[in-house]
C-alpha cells in the first residue's frame, strides 16, 4: 500500500487520508503537522490549508508516520534523496582558470616523488593525473564552506492537497492512465502496472494499445476475458506477460506459459486474425517466430485462424498490410487507388495527408477523403496533424525526427510549402472536429501561464519528475542566478558524464561553452569534473544571467565513458533558479524549477533550451531529446552542429499548445453550470466539482 501511496503523492501532489482517526491528545497532531510542514517547506513543498487542518485533526504519531512517507515521495522529485557534494568546494566562487587548473594539477603530481613516475610518458593522460575526477573533500566540508541558504518569496513552492482515501485516490489514478488518449512515459506504464493489480473497476475505454497490453496482463493471469482486437494486441500482451516491452521497440524472451495462458492466448488471437488483420504479422514477423515456439499453436486445431498468424511469420502463407499496398499504387502513379484504400484507414489517411498533397493527386479530393477520415480518427491524430500543418505553409529551419527513446536526429527540409488555400480548408475541419468532440467546459479559467505550454500530443518523450512540461512548451525563467544539476551513481563499471553548456548567438552561431575544457567565463562557472560515481556524483554549471553575452544556452549531458543513462543504477538532471545574493549550497531544494530522470540509449541528452527574448526575459524551451553520440568520449564541442539544427528546428516550430484548445473552449463555455480550470497548479478557492487540468492531467484535455 505503500507504494501506491507514493505513486498518487508524485504523480498528483496529492496526501491520501481518508478516514484516519482523530487524536485523543488535543494540539499533538496540530504541533506535529506543524513540524511536517517546516520539514516539506526546506525541500520546496508545503501543505494547504484544508490538508493541515485535516493533519491538525489526526492523532501525533499517526502524522508522523506519515510525514515520513510524505518526505520520502516528494524528496526524489527534487533530487534531495542524496546528497550533492561539488568537486570544487567553493563553487561558484574560486573557480580557476582552466589553464591555471590543470597546471597546478600537473605541478601536485610532479612534486609528488610516487606520483611523479606516473606523469613521465611520452603523451600524458591528463585525466589520470593524481586528485583529478574524484572528490577532494567530503559532504561536511562541503556544508561547512557554504552559508545557509536565505530563503526568498521567489523560492519554489510546491503545494500539497488533501486526498481522499487510498483507494479512490489510485482509483482516479488508475482510471486517468489507462484512459489517457497519448501514449504513456515508460514510468507512467510501470505506475498503470502498480495500480492495476490493486483497482478492480475498467475504464470505458482504454485507446492506446500499450495501456490495454498493461491490463491484460492482469486479466490473463487471473483468467479472465481478454481486451483485444487486433493480432497485434496479442503480440504485446506476451511481451509484457514475459516481462518484456509491450511497445513492441526492442526484442523479447518470451517465457514458457502455461497451458491455460497458452489456450487464451490462442483462443483471443483466433477471434482477430481475419485475412485483413494477417497484414499485420510480417512488421514484427521474427518476434512472431519465438512467440509461436511458446505456444505451440499446431496443438491446438481448434484455432485455426491463430495457426494463420504463424504460417505468415514464417513465410509460409502471404499477406500484404495495408501499407504495402498504398506504397504499390503510389510507386505504380496511382495516387486515386492509394487514396480509396487509405479510406479503410483513417488514422493512416490523415498521417500521409501531407505526401498525398504533393503527389499529384486532385486537393480537393483528397481533403474530401480527409474531411471523412477526420470525423472516424482519434482526437490526439487531428491535433498532430493540425500542429504539423501550421507549419507547412512556409519553409522551415529543419526537419527534427525523434523515435519513442526520444533519440533525434535533424536533416534539411526539402519539401516544398503546401499551398495556403490548401492549408487553411485543412486546418478549418480539424478545427470544426475538435470543437465538436471537446467537452462544455462551463465556466472556464485559463492561467496564462499555461498557454504557451505545448499539448501533450505523446506522453514518451520525457520521464515524469518535477516541474515536467511536453516537447515544445515555453515558460519563464524567474530569478537572476541559473544553475544546472546532474547527479548519477554508477552501477557497475566506471561511469564519467559531463554536464556541459552550449551559448549560442540569435543565428545559432559562434559557439561557446562551459564544460570539463572550459571552466568558466564572464558569466559562467563549472564546478568541476568527476569521473568516477560509485557513490554518485554531482556537477553544475552556474550562470549569471543578466551578464550573459549569449541568447541561446542549452545545457548538455555527456557520457564519456561508462554506462548508458539507463543503465545506470541513478541519473537525473535539473535546473534551479536563484536571487543574485542567494548563497546557500551548490544544490538547495527548494531552489528547483524542474527536475527528471535521465533515461534512454543515447549518448548526450538534451533537456532544455534557455532563450532571451528581445525584451531582455529569460524563457526555457522544453526538448527532451537524445542524440546518438559516440559510443565513447563525448564532448561539447563535438555535437554543436547537430545540437544547433537540433534546437534551432524546435524553437522555431510553431507547436500546438494549451492557448489552441482554450480558444476552442472559450467559444463553447456557458458561465453557471460548472467550472473548468486549466493552469500550472491548483488555486484556492475554486468551487467544489470544478474539473481541472495541471500538467500532471494534461492529457486528459486531449478528445477522444
Amino acid at each position: 500500500m505503500d507504494n501506491l501511496e507514493g505513486l498518487v503523492i508524485a504523480r498528483r501532489l496529492r496526501v491520501p487520508i481518508g478516514d484516519a482517526p482523530a487524536g485523543s491528545h488535543p494540539g499533538w497532531g496540530e504541533v506535529a503537522a506543524r513540524q511536517l510542514d517546516a520539514a516539506l517547506l526546506s525541500v520546496g513543498f508545503k501543505c494547504s490549508a484544508a490538508l493541515l487542518e485535516r493533519l491538525s485533526r489526526l492523532r501525533g504519531e499517526t502524522v508522523v508516520d506519515l510525514g515520513v512517507r510524505v518526505l520520502a515521495a516528494v524528496r526524489p522529485l527534487v533530487g534531495d534523496q542524496v546528497q550533492h557534494n561539488a568537486y570544487f568546494l567553493n563553487f561558484p566562487r574560486n573557480v580557476p582558470d582552466t589553464v591555471e587548473f590543470w597546471a597546478g594539477l600537473l605541478r601536485e603530481a610532479l612534486l609528488d616523488p610516487v606520483a611523479a613516475t606516473r606523469v613521465q610518458p611520452a603523451t600524458l593522460n591528463l585525466l589520470a593525473l593524481p586528485g583529478y575526477g574524484r572528490y577532494q573533500h567530503t559532504y561536511a566540508d562541503l556544508l561547512a564552506a557554504h552559508a545557509e541558504l536565505i530563503p526568498l518569496a521567489g523560492d519554489r513552492v510546491s503545494v500539497l492537497e488533501l486526498g481522499g482515501s487510498l483507494e479512490s485516490e489510485a482509483r482516479e489514478l488508475y482510471l486517468s492512465l489507462a484512459g489517457s488518449e497519448v501514449p504513456l512515459a515508460a514510468e507512467d506504464l510501470n505506475a498503470l502496472r502498480t495500480l492495476a493489480a490493486s483497482c478492480t473497476e475498467q475504464p470505458e475505454r482504454i485507446p492506446v494499445r500499450e495501456n490495454r497490453a498493461v491490463i491484460n496482463e492482469l486479466r490473463l493471469a487471473a483468467g479472465r476475458p481478454l481486451l483485444v482486437d487486433t493480432v497485434t494486441d496479442v503480440l504485446r500482451l506476451a511481451c509484457g506477460a514475459s516481462g518484456g516491452d509491450v511497445t513492441l521497440a526492442a526484442p523479447t524472451r518470451f517465457r514458457s506459459f502455461r497451458r491455460a495462458e497458452r489456450r487464451a492466448l490462442l483462443q483471443a488471437l483466433d477471434a482477430v486474425a481475419s485475412p485483413a488483420k494477417l497484414g499485420d504479422v510480417p512488421r514484427h514477423r521474427e518476434q512472431w517466430k519465438r512467440l509461436g515456439e511458446r505456444l505451440h499453436p499446431h496443438e491446438y486445431p481448434q484455432f485455426p485462424a491463430a495457426a494463420q498468424v504463424f504460417e505468415v511469420a514464417r513465410g509460409d502463407r502471404r499477406a500484404r498490410s495495408l501499407d504495402a499496398r498504398v506504397e504499390a499504387a503510389l510507386l505504380a502513379d496511382r495516387a486515386g487507388e492509394a487514396v480509396r484504400l487509405l479510406e479503410k484507414a483513417p488514422g493512416a489517411l490523415l498521417r500521409r495527408l501531407d505526401h498525398l498533397l504533393r503527389i499529384g493527386e486532385s486537393a480537393s479530393a483528397v481533403l474530401d477523403a480527409m474531411e471523412e477520415a477526420a470525423a472516424q480518427a482519434s482526437g490526439r491524430v487531428l491535433l498532430s496533424l493540425r500542429e504539423h500543418l501550421q507549419n507547412r505553409a512556409a519553409p522551415a529551419a529543419g526537419r527534427v525526427f525523434a523515435n519513442r527513446h526520444s533519440r533525434a536526429w535533424a536533416a534539411a527540409d526539402a519539401r516544398p510549402p503546401l499551398d495556403t488555400e490548401v492549408v487553411a480548408r485543412a486546418v478549418a475541419i480539424l478545427d470544426e472536429e475538435v470543437t465538436r468532440r471537446l467537452p462544455d467546459p462551463g465556466e472556464l479559467i485559463v492561467d496564462p501561464d499555461v498557454l504557451d505550454v505545448a499539448l501533450p500530443l505523446s506522453g514518451k518523450a520525457a520521464a515524469p519528475g518535477l516541474g515536467m512540461l511536453p516537447r515544445g512548451s515555453l515558460s519563464a525563467v524567474d530569478g537572476e542566478l541559473l544553475r544546472f544539476f546532474v547527479y548519477w551513481r554508477q552501477a557497475e563499471r566506471r561511469t564519467d558524464y559531463d554536464l556541459s553548456a552550449l551559448m549560442l548567438d540569435t543565428s545559432y552561431g559562434t559557439p561557446e561553452h562551459i564544460s570539463w575544457t572550459s571552466y568558466r567565463n564572464a558569466f559562467a562557472e563549472y564546478s568541476g569534473d568527476l569521473t568516477d560515481a560509485t557513490n554518485g556524483a554531482s556537477e553544475f554549471i552556474n550562470i549569471r544571467l543578466a551578464q550573459a553575452t549569449k541568447p541561446i544556452i542549452i545545457p548538455q549531458v555527456n557520457i564519456y565513458a561508462g554506462e548508458a543513462f539507463d543503465e545506470a543504477a541513478e541519473a537525473f538532471f535539473g535546473y534551479m533558479t536563484r536571487d543574485a545574493g542567494q548563497e546557500g549550497l551548490p544544490f538547495e531544494p527548494r531552489t528547483v524549477r524542474m527536475k527528471s530522470d535521465l533515461r534512454g540509449a543515447g549518448r548526450v541528452a538534451l533537456p532544455l533550451a534557455f532563450l532571451r527574448g528581445v525584451d531582455g526575459a529569460w524563457r526555457v524551451k522544453w526538448l527532451h531529446l537524445y542524440l546518438n553520440g559516440h559510443a565513447r568520449f563525448n564532448q561539447v564541442e563535438g555535437n554543436r552542429v547537430t545540437t544547433s539544427l537540433l534546437v534551432r528546428s524546435i524553437v522555431e516550430r510553431d507547436q500546438l499548445r494549451v492557448r489552441y484548445l482554450a480558444g476552442l473552449l472559450r467559444a463553447k463555455s456557458s458561465p453557471g453550470e460548472h467550472t473548468t480550470y486549466i493552469g500550472l497548479q491548483v488555486p484556492a478557492g475554486l468551487p467544489d466539482g470544478a474539473r481541472v487540468y495541471t500538467p500532471a492531467t494534461l492529457h486528459e484535455l486531449i478528445p477522444a
